[in-house]
């Protein structure tokens, strides 16, 4: 998914955790809520469902994604599987030892995490890949609850511009301070980062790896610097 520059530059500090870290049956969003709706008319077979994190529950290495993709996530209910976006990214985490195996087809793969978990800014599949403001920062709830129960060991990567400012919002952070950048390191200040590591990469989308904004070699570059860290 390409990455999106319209999101509002200031944000709620969020003082407490009200919301679990996942709900299955979400429809706090209705322009989403109704989309699934209509996609499983036309895709029965799909998950069409509020997409959960996926790895190991006491991993390392946090994963922020963006959405999930019409034919990926949202068909096979994992992050990454079975979409274009998790070629390079599965292929990435089996060189740098994070997966079992190279490739994600189906949540019956025999797939596995290691020390690793991804999850999503937003949880439901958007129309045209483009979730709105107002849909970030209502599921910006439940990665809040995920992030913030993370221990100083712990650490972020965000992948795109989004899932960048969505793991901001999830700790109260000003994004003047922490600037997105590829392969930038960012120690997060606050009560509730507790100087949490996140690190960013351009979202491994289709189109960023097609037009070679982001290649094999600059994203290995970040798992590499994440992998001597941990």
């Amino acid at each position: 998914m390409a990455n999106l520059a319209w999101l509002p530059m200031a944000w709620i500090i969020m003082t407490t955790l009200t919301k679990p870290v996942f709900d299955a049956n979400c429809r706090q969003c209705p322009r989403l809520a109704n989309f699934l709706d209509e996609v499983k008319v036309s895709h029965p077979t799909y998950f069409c469902k509020p997409v959960p994190a996926f790895g190991d529950a006491d991993a390392q290495l946090i994963i922020v994604g963006l959405a999930p993709g019409m034919h990926g996530a949202n068909q096979t209910g994992r992050p990454f599987t079975g979409d274009y976006a998790g070629i390079l990214l599965y292929e990435t985490l089996y060189q740098y030892g994070f997966a079992n195996k190279p490739q994600s087809a189906s949540v019956d793969d025999g797939l596995t995490l290691i020390n690793c978990r991804i999850t999503n800014a937003v949880k439901c599949l958007p129309p045209d890949n483009k979730p709105l403001p107002a849909e970030i920062t209502t599921c910006n709830q439940f990665l809040a609850a995920e992030l913030q129960n993370l221990n100083t060991n712990n650490i972020i990567l965000a992948l795109g511009n989004v899932a960048h400012l969505a793991v901001l919002k999830a700790f109260g952070l000003k994004i003047k301070d922490y600037k997105f950048g590829h392969a930038a390191r960012h120690t997060l200040n606050g009560p509730l980062a507790k100087g949490l590591i996140l690190y960013d990469s351009y979202h491994c989308s289709r189109y960023n790896t097609q037009t070679r904004r982001l290649t094999a070699a600059m994203f290995h570059e970040v798992f590499a610097m994440i992998k001597a860290e941990l």
